[in-house]
């Protein structure tokens, strides 16, 4: 078991400027380290003192009173295909978690095909037996799985579905109604044999996604092709299908010439481009209490260069977007704990840091 790293040996990075030169005064300290490869980190309404980690690899640990606990929460090392985008990517638990005790994970089997499964568990660990299924999906290549599982304001789990991969979408799938491929769904997680509802389509590979637990608001870091990272917003709740564009734009720029499929078009409040990163890793917007200076704004960050970006929402539009003054290395993904604070994590360095003011 690790023991929690003292903060004041922790600290990252302490002040850095805004777009207008005030300090911000935000930093990271170190919560735990030694994971393998580390992907995700989430927690249940009312388990103020544990942090669940998603590792690549299949297995989800539980870092408790600041230990990793020897017993893994969940060990799929058998079902999933682990390695470059493929593994156990997503964790979700209900919002009635304390009770259901239900909670999702999405991974690439052992033919590298996707999954969502929906599992109980008994308050400590999950019951290998209460496995149901509740989506398929055939994947034609390695990349661009997706993964991302999120219970949205009105209690469904969405899932993020790359567009199947290979490079540049050679088959037209995010545009493709007939194919879950590129696209973000809705499922019941109490009904495993309900058919999945699409809700977003024209996503390249929205990895990162997040719903704002104040206002419901929908956004997404969705991975680019050679030249654009996008951040995607939509208000909650919306109408209708929407389209993220994807391949017929990357970011706001026309990437091939053609019709867009159905759905109305969003483009990206935020995008960035290839000279700061590679690839988005989207975020969540702070709603802790422990650093009043983040409250409201969104954080998304970049794998590649490890660069942290924040941004709020005002009036539809991203304002004061700023570069943070840390940088963390294979940045695979944000979290938030029961009580909304944020959480980054490294799959190089196998650790997870706390946002601090």
């Amino acid at each position: 078991m690790l023991p929690l790293i003292a903060a004041a040996a922790a600290v990252l990075a302490v002040v850095a400027a805004h777009a207008d030169g005030a300090p911000s005064g935000l930093r990271l300290v170190t919560v735990a380290d030694g994971f393998d490869a580390p992907l995700f980190a989430a927690a249940p309404a009312g388990e103020a003192k544990r942090l669940y980690v998603v590792e690549q690899g299949g297995l989800i640990r539980v870092l408790e009173h600041g230990a990793i606990r020897a017993q893994p929460f969940l060990d799929l090392r058998g079902a999933v295909r682990a390695g470059g985008e493929q593994g156990l990517l997503g964790l979700a638990f209900a919002p009635d978690y304390a009770t259901s005790r239900i909670f999702v994970v999405d991974f690439t089997d052992r033919n590298g095909d996707t999954r969502v499964v929906r599992y109980r568990s008994d308050g400590t660990k999950a019951l290998p037996g209460s496995a149901r299924q509740l989506l398929f999906v055939k994947q034609p290549y390695g990349n661009h799985n997706g993964g991302m599982v999120a219970f949205g304001p009105d209690g469904f789990v969405y899932v993020g579905m790359g567009d199947g991969g290979s490079g540049g979408d050679p088959e037209n799938r995010a545009q493709d109604m007939s194919t879950l491929l590129g696209k973000i769904v809705r499922l019941d997680a109490r009904r495993p044999a309900a058919k999945p509802v699409v809700v977003v389509a024209g996503v390249r590979n929205p990895w990162r996604f997040s719903f704002d637990r104040k206002s419901g608001d929908l956004y997404v870091g969705d991975v680019g092709q050679g030249a654009i990272e996008e951040v995607d917003w939509v208000r909650w709740p919306w109408q209708g299908l929407l389209n993220f564009g994807w391949d017929v734009y990357e970011g706001r720029a026309r990437y091939e010439d053609k019709a867009l499929g159905p759905g109305k078009l969003v483009q990206p409040v935020a995008q960035y481009s290839h000279s700061r990163g590679c690839s988005v890793t989207g975020g969540y917007v702070y709603r802790g209490s422990a650093v009043p200076a983040a409250a409201g704004r969104y954080f998304y960050g970049d794998y590649c260069s490890g660069t942290i970006w924040s941004l709020e929402i005002v009036s539809g539009k991203a304002r004061q977007i700023r570069p943070e003054p840390f940088s963390v290395k294979s940045l695979t993904s944000f979290g938030e704990d029961a009580a909304g604070e944020l959480y980054l994590v490294s799959s190089q360095e196998g650790a997870v840091y706390r946002l601090a003011g």
